[in-house]
């Protein structure tokens, strides 16, 4: 059965446009609650809990109110951590013990788009079942528990601080960050508070950036989708490496010295390498249909396995979990370290990236030495809503006409995006030039196919 609400990472739009609406998230809290309120670990328990928390969006406010009353209505009682980066919900969730957690964040879009995620009780994404058993509640008619049955709500003033310390206790207690300067841009977004004090904690000098959020200012020229603000930082402060989230903090992305970017994909090598100089030996890692090319010949030449999943952290999640590995990552940064936490998240990885460079006594540059990622060149085309691209016969002959051309040095992938009415167009190839060449080829076709 299809999902109508939910996505790759719950259900996201444009605030005030269906389904990101007051009445919407009412009966969306409404509908979750009563999923969980009937869910037979509950019954013999009483009262389910659920932690909300949210980023920094102006609209924060209005949706963390409406799932506040769906929930209450649906006799679930309700804990409000605020602003709080997604992974610390997740986290705090497990901890708690509680029903579930719920995000209020549209990651690392704009302002004026927000977004529901959820967290089951071992802190991990919704089962799609579950996500389904919620649409099919969302049908049922809005009603009210009886007064002595309603939910109530209070405030957990303490989140921060628990999730400092469990940030904290995922980095080797023998290891220090003194004597490092670091860059920490917290994208006006939802680690704006708790960042800087896990590193700051950690022993590091930190010059924080993106850490003054007003309501609009998410995602905006920072964080890890535009690293151009971090890569200027540190170089106007002669740091030794910078560290960028996003704005829900389970995305990375690090900076060197030199102004070097390194993304998902390089820090999932490093990484790997590591485990390897520690443990011994790591049997897999997974990626995306996105990873570089140069990656997965690195990790096979290491003699580690390499699996690529679907696009979206939650299908990376599933393939470890089939496998029984502990790696995997995104190119746009949400690294998993299964071992560590449940889900991505931006600080853990990075404490994770930095550990290994103490392990090591090398830079990243270092480390990564005989990696040289193959060029690719990854264009949005904007489409119409339900438009059928994939029968499209101008846009095959396009892709089969660029796949010969690139033949074995090279590949095209495209994908619908899961949260935005976007198709993305991405071309790697031995040469710049030609992944550039091709992919501008396609996405006129697609434009055209599609508009």
């Amino acid at each position: 059965m299809a999902r109508r609400y939910f996505g790759t990472d719950g259900i996201r739009g444009k605030v005030g446009e269906a389904p990101i609406t007051p009445d919407f998230v009412l009966r969306l809290g409404y509908a979750a609650g009563k999923v969980l309120a009937g869910a037979d670990r509950w019954q013999s328990k009483g009262r389910p809990t659920v932690l909300i928390g949210k980023d920094t969006r102006v609209s924060g406010y209005m949706l963390e109110a409406a799932l506040e009353s769906g929930f209450a209505a649906a006799g679930v009682d309700v804990m409000l951590a605020g602003p709080m980066p997604t992974p610390g919900i997740a986290y705090l969730t497990r901890a708690l013990r509680l029903a579930a957690g719920v995000v209020i964040s549209a990651s690392h879009n704009p302002y004026d788009d927000n977004g529901i995620k959820f967290f089951s009780a071992d802190g991990n994404k919704l089962p799609d079942d579950v996500e389904l058993e919620i649409e099919a509640q969302l049908d049922e008619p809005l009603a009210c528990a009886p007064s002595e049955r309603l939910g109530k709500a209070r405030r957990l003033d303490d989140a921060g601080g628990r999730y400092i310390e469990f940030c904290k206790s995922t980095f080797p207690a023998s290891f220090d960050l003194r004597g490092l300067k670091l860059v920490l841009d917290c994208a006006h977004g939802a680690a704006y508070d708790v960042g800087p004090h896990v590193f700051h904690e950690l022993g590091a000098e930190v010059i924080p950036i993106g850490v003054s959020p007003n309501g609009f200012n998410i995602n905006d020229g920072v964080g890890a989708t535009a690293p151009d603000a971090l890569v200027r930082a540190v170089r106007e402060n002669g740091a030794d490496l910078g560290i960028a989230l996003d704005g829900d903090a389970d995305r990375l992305q690090v900076v060197d010295s030199s102004g070097r970017l390194f993304n998902g994909d390089e820090l999932l090598y490093v990484l790997v390498k590591d485990r390897i100089a520690t443990d011994g030996k790591v049997e897999g890692a997974v990626g995306t249909l996105m990873t570089n090319m140069a990656v997965e010949v690195a990790l096979k030449e290491a003699g580690v396995k390499f699996v690529r999943a679907a696009v979206g952290d939650r299908y990376v999640l599933e393939k470890l979990r089939e496998h029984g590995w502990q790696l995997g990552a995104e190119g746009s940064g949400h690294i998993l370290s299964l071992d560590r936490h449940s889900t991505g998240d931006g600080i853990v990885s990075a404490l994770l990236v930095l550990a290994a460079l103490k392990r090591s006594g090398k830079s990243l540059a270092q480390l990564l030495d005989g990696v040289k990622l193959f060029p690719q060149k990854l264009i949005n085309v904007r489409m119409s809503p339900g438009a059928d691209w994939k029968s499209s016969d101008a846009i095959k002959a396009a892709i089969a006409q660029a796949e010969r051309s690139l033949e074995p040095n090279g590949r095209v992938l495209i994908r619908a995006s899961g949260t935005e009415p976007v198709l993305r167009v991405m071309v790697e190839a031995a040469a710049e030039k030609d992944a550039v060449r091709h992919a501008e080829t396609i996405a006129q076709v697609v434009k055209s196919a599609t508009s």
